[in-house]
């Protein structure tokens, strides 16, 4: 079982080295847990579907879930200390020391070049969640029209979201009433 310093030391971690906030952040937390087996890699996305739908940072969500399952309260409270003081102690920082430097040239340069880096972190663990979770080509072109959905045509998800869930419902009606036809 991990201690609360293993905890701190791995979401303080997270937190220090990840640029580009929770999305960004996922690939990192994934490689730290399940390579110390604090959770299955299989469990991951459940962990993002859950800190998605509850209020709040991404990042810190999942850090409250992981807290949680390794700790139980006091291990949700130390992980999302972890994930938040880092970010915070930088902030901080660079609040301090460019606040003269806003308009400088150069300072706009490398915050725009790190722009890309960041939607490549953000890409990359949404792709590999893909690949693990989308097993057959329904999944697969749900995924794609969604995103067309949401990123071309503006979309709102919460109406993707609804609409999926009442086709899932009607879908397993259906099947369980074909099926206790069957039985009959």
């Amino acid at each position: 079982m991990a201690s609360y310093w293993q905890i701190l030391i791995v979401f303080a971690k997270i937190g220090a080295f990840t640029i580009g906030g929770g999305y960004a952040m996922i690939s990192m937390i994934q490689s730290e847990i399940v390579r110390r087996g604090w959770l299955e890699e299989k469990d991951f996305p459940d962990i993002i579907a859950l800190a998605q739908s509850a209020p709040g940072l991404l990042a810190v969500n999942i850090s409250i879930f992981i807290g949680y399952r390794l700790r139980g309260v006091k291990g949700s409270i130390v992980a999302t200390l972890g994930s938040i003081f880092p970010s915070f102690l930088i902030i901080l920082l660079i609040a301090m020391i460019f606040s003269g430097f806003q308009d400088n040239q150069t300072v706009r340069r490398i915050f725009m070049g790190i722009r890309p880096v960041v939607v490549a972190l953000i890409a990359v663990p949404m792709l590999q969640m893909a690949r693990k979770t989308n097993r057959n080509w329904i999944s697969w072109a749900l995924s794609i029209v969604t995103i067309g959905l949401v990123a071309f045509l503006k979309v709102s998800p919460i109406y993707i979201l609804v609409i999926v869930a009442v086709v899932a419902y009607a879908v397993a009606k259906y099947r369980e009433s074909t099926r206790e036809k069957e039985d009959r």
